[in-house]
């Protein structure tokens, strides 16, 4: 597993926790924050898979 996807799935929890936090408390810049945070997270997750698929495929 790449450290890329590790790092991604991170950022994705991270901004889901702010993204909720910024819902609870009425707080639109917080949400903002998570929303963003959380998508830069997916991307770097499909970086590392991809990483992950091409050494797979260097393999065969």
């Amino acid at each position: 597993m790449d450290k890329d996807r590790i790092a991604g799935a991170a950022k994705q929890v991270k901004g889901a926790v702010k993204e909720t936090a910024g819902k609870v408390l009425g707080d639109a810049k917080l949400q903002g924050e998570g929303a963003a945070e959380k998508t830069a997270g997916k991307v770097q997750n499909a970086i590392g898979s991809a990483k992950d698929a091409a050494r797979d495929a260097m393999k065969k």
